[in-house]
């Protein structure tokens, strides 16, 4: 019995404070708040609901309510890694090797040496000097923005970047300035504001990852040589499979290497467990081991995430043919939802795929019919994306088969025609 009420002590904690009398009034203000807010949320149809999956994360997932297995189009698995047996053995393989945790920060204990085969192997793969593990990308962007600039510099973002970018910025004492999505005037307007600052650092996903928009990097990084910018992108929704090769963003451009930090993830197409890096010049990378504070002060990664993220990029570094699968896949998607009459945001080369529906019911309806046609998708609706833009993000994987693609666009297609969407 006692180490079953150890288990819950905040419960015990919580009853006891309020049958004494202590911060009652302040508890009821919190859940009166909170109450109010769900309600505001629930009323304006904003309601996201959590669904449970039981069974790995495949092309087809067991969710909770389902008697049947569902086609997964709603999921970071761009390469169906996940799941990939080498993969999963990689993974298992360290377990007994290196344990399942190694209890300790990274930089007080001792690296081991995986970790280190690791970074050398994703360094290698983006084509840069050195790279840095962290236990996810948002720690990654929250770590760099700090090192990277300073109260005599400015940071100029994209107002769409992820959170994790802007929330690693204001981290920063350095001067934040942003400018409006994907133009490139309004980037210049603040490039020239910050001409004044010792260093200039331009910050942008390469990918962006409700509308699947790419960044103009060859535009941009002509505006960064012009202002004598540093290049900073986010890969998280390219790594791995944009591109011919999966290098990129600047792959898929035709660009070559042209920014000098890039951080990206482990947790999405290459294999999708955990973990984040960053990549770039070595003195830099050994400047962030001495004072990156998400580095220092939280725990490495579990090692069986780092063997099988080791198995991804042997992969990968071998021959990506999961790339090329997987644009023939979005290809098909593509071509057939437009054949129907929807519109389908995002760069043509791109897995995702928003299905646009504006309406924050009719994306709800349409995702609820969808589950019932045996297809896993998702609406996505504000705060997420701002009111009047909801949409399905469906997300094709190298994993799915032309058949399960088809199946998908007609079910789109079944049900926009019921709704009157198409």
């Amino acid at each position: 019995m006692l180490s079953r009420h150890l288990l819950r002590p905040s419960t015990s904690l919580l009853s006891s404070s309020s049958s004494s009398g202590v911060h009652t009034a302040s508890h009821k203000e919190l859940v009166d708040f909170c109450k109010t807010e769900l309600a505001g949320i629930q009323v304006g149809g904003h309601v996201k609901q959590e669904r449970i999956i039981e069974e790995p994360q495949g092309v087809e997932v067991k969710v909770a309510g389902f008697d049947k297995k569902l086609l997964n189009f709603c999921a970071n698995n761009y390469l169906g890694l996940s799941s990939h047996p080498e993969v999963i053995a990689a993974g298992k393989r360290a377990l007994d090797t290196h344990g399942a945790g190694l209890i300790h920060l990274r930089h007080p204990g001792h690296p081991q040496a995986n970790f280190q085969e690791l970074e050398a192997k994703i360094a290698r793969f983006h084509g840069r000097e050195d790279a840095i593990l962290y236990a996810a990308c948002f720690d990654a962007n929250a770590g760099i923005f700090e090192q990277l600039a300073g109260p005599e510099d400015a940071i100029i973002s994209d107002e769409l970047n992820h959170a994790s970018i802007i929330d690693g910025v204001r981290l920063s004492k350095a001067k934040r300035l942003r400018y409006k999505h994907l133009d490139m005037d309004d980037l210049e307007r603040q490039l020239k504001e910050a001409q004044g600052a010792r260093r200039r650092v331009i910050a942008t996903d390469g990918v962006f990852s409700m509308d699947g928009d790419v960044a103009p990097l060859r535009e941009i990084s002509w505006l960064a040589d012009k202002y004598q910018a540093l290049l900073f992108i986010d890969e998280c929704h390219a790594t791995g499979f944009f591109g011919k090769t999966g290098r990129g963003t600047e792959e898929e451009l035709g660009l070559g290497a042209k920014a000098e930090l890039i951080n990206s993830t482990l947790g999405k197409a290459l294999g999708g467990a955990m973990g984040g890096y960053t990549t770039g010049p070595k003195a830099f990378i050994d400047l962030l081991r001495q004072r990156a504070r998400p580095y220092l002060f939280s725990n490495s990664l579990a090692p069986p995430v780092v063997g099988q993220s080791i198995k991804v990029m042997d992969l990968l570094l071998e021959d990506n043919t999961f790339a090329r699968t997987l644009a023939a896949n979005v290809a098909q998607f593509r071509n057939d939802m437009k054949e129907l009459g929807f519109t389908v945001l995002g760069h043509v080369s791109h897995p995702i795929a928003p299905v646009f529906l504006g309406d924050v019911r009719v994306a709800s309806e349409v995702a609820a019919q969808m589950l019932q046609e045996g297809i896993y998708v998702v609406g996505f609706s504000y705060p997420v994306v701002p009111k009047g833009k909801a949409r399905i993000r469906v997300q094709l994987s190298a994993a799915h088969t032309k058949e399960h693609v088809k199946k998908a666009a007609n079910a789109f297609g079944r049900i926009g025609k019921k709704l009157g969407v198409i």
